[in-house]
């Protein structure tokens, strides 16, 4: 998982020319309390009522015999994850067609041309459970629904967050894992130090104006969080939100003095700042 890590962060690093500045030697911390409190769900397509139901049976079997807890283990404890490959697509074949962005660790990620996380084991088993071929397409978050929705995948699995809007566009499984969004900001910022909730954190941001920038991951929760979404109740901030394909980005952003904070889901946010401090 660091391995993986190190390889993503160091591009980004590469990329954002970082080292010419010296912000390098900076670190980032995550401000532990919840923005927010969703749930991440698989979207099926709508047309295919069987496969929602195989499904919802494969998570109720790995949440009731341990599986799902195995897995998790792998990314949030001591074990090591397990790859996933996927075949080339071909309609000749009985395949299971998984959307999904693999560059939102630790529920999906890439280490050469292996796939990683929760949400890619839960795919080989269910793929497995199914009877079926495996092939994982990797896309652009915001596309991942929208492909779903087109009949171009049969599932998506991608960190979901269940959102109204979105179950017009597939049919949700049943949920899997409690999320939540969190601040990130640069280990120099004081300004939330005594900041226990999400309403005193909220506050301060509040009294933040356009000239404050913001760093998220497109089509994600905490992009809606900063921008506001009515379906939400979330009624958005003043501050400029700057959107990026991953978090890992916006954090090496937030680094190189371009961002004064970054909202990400939680698990995301750990891995990244671990990691990308370990850089540092």
């Amino acid at each position: 998982m660091k391995k993986f890590l190190t390889v993503i962060l160091t591009a980004a690093l590469l990329l954002s020319g970082c080292g010419a500045s010296g912000a390098g030697k900076l670190t980032a911390k995550v401000i532990d309390v919840d923005l927010t409190t969703e749930q991440y769900a698989f979207g099926v397509d709508q047309n295919q009522s069987e496969l929602l139901t195989k499904t919802n049976e494969y998570i109720s079997r790995i949440m009731s015999d341990g599986t799902f807890d195995r897995i998790c283990e792998k990314y949030f404890g001591d074990g090591t994850p397990t790859p996933v490959t996927s075949a080339v697509e071909d309609s000749s074949k009985d395949q299971l067609l998984v959307a999904t962005n693999a560059a939102f660790a630790p529920f999906e990620y890439m280490e050469g041309e292996n796939y990683l996380g929760i949400d890619m084991e839960i795919a080989a088993g269910l793929a497995e459970y199914l009877g079926k071929e495996l092939v994982i397409q990797n896309m652009d978050f915001d596309s991942v629904l929208l492909s779903v929705q087109q009949g171009k995948s049969d599932i998506g699995m991608s960190g979901l967050t269940v959102t109204e809007e979105r179950k017009e566009m597939v049919n949700f499984t049943d949920t899997y894992y409690e999320a939540s969004q969190k601040l990130i900001v640069r280990s120099d910022n004081t300004d939330f130090d005594s900041a226990t909730t999400a309403a005193a954190i909220e506050a301060i941001l509040n009294g933040k104006d356009n000239s404050t920038k913001v760093g998220v991951q497109n089509g994600t929760t905490g992009k809606l969080y900063c921008e506001g979404d009515e379906e939400w109740g979330f009624d958005g901030y003043k501050m400029t939100v700057v959107g990026y394909k991953n978090g890992s980005l916006a954090v090496q952003d937030l680094l190189n003095g371009n961002l004064d904070y970054v909202v990400i889901d939680a698990a995301p946010a750990k891995f990244i700042t671990e990691s990308i401090n370990s850089l540092q």
